[in-house]
């Protein structure tokens, strides 16, 4: 086994558990640190790891929401956002709410794709995100809820607050979403395990 095929089978943690060093943040709220947990507070921003645009890569997040709190980790953003809403228009969100309709709740491309399957949730949940070139899938401890081709049909956009349509970039920043006062969301690991 070659070095790089080695490295490239272990996941490689974006945050350290102790302090947002290596990640940025836009727009309103914000996120703190928190019991060794990333935090929502208030919102609407996003959080974003500047350090690498990440395509060819498994990104693995273990999250739990308090109540019924509403977040999403996103993908594929073309540049680093300067604001929240072009990550919202240009990359896209795969969503953390699972009490959402089957266009948008856990595990789904924020009302591009419909939901394969509701898997159970529990206090804290591990999503892998899997970018394989134009190829999008979303697992939710296990379960598989998304699975997605760049050009693939989607449904028209019908909200104001719903992304434009449009392809996605190859590869791109990630981010955490903070969406508002009500909706608080933890996230005690966010790594990546690049493929190729």
């Amino acid at each position: 086994m070659t070095a790089s095929a080695d490295d490239g089978g272990n996941f490689k943690p974006l945050f350290n558990g102790k302090n947002l060093d290596g990640w940025k943040h836009v727009g309103p709220g914000e996120f703190v640190v928190e019991n060794g947990a990333l935090k929502s507070v208030g919102g609407m921003g996003l959080l974003f790891y500047p350090g690498e645009k990440f395509g060819n890569a498994v990104i693995r997040v273990v999250y739990k929401v308090s109540g019924d709190s509403n977040s999403g980790v996103f993908i594929r953003i073309p540049e680093q956002p300067t604001e929240p809403w072009m990550p919202v228009n240009k990359g896209y969100e795969v969503q953390i709410d699972d009490s959402d309709d089957d266009w948008h709740r856990t595990g789904v491309l924020y009302s591009f794709t419909k939901t394969l399957a509701q898997p159970k949730t529990g206090e804290w949940n591990t999503m892998e995100i899997t970018l394989e070139d134009e190829r999008t899938v979303v697992t939710v401890n296990g379960t598989k809820v998304t699975d997605f081709k760049e050009g693939s049909p989607v449904p028209e956009k019908k909200q104001k607050h719903e992304p434009d349509r449009g392809k996605r970039a190859a590869s791109g920043y990630i981010g955490l979403q903070n969406h508002n006062d009500k909706d608080v969301v933890y996230f005690k690991e966010v790594s990546v395990k690049k493929l190729k």
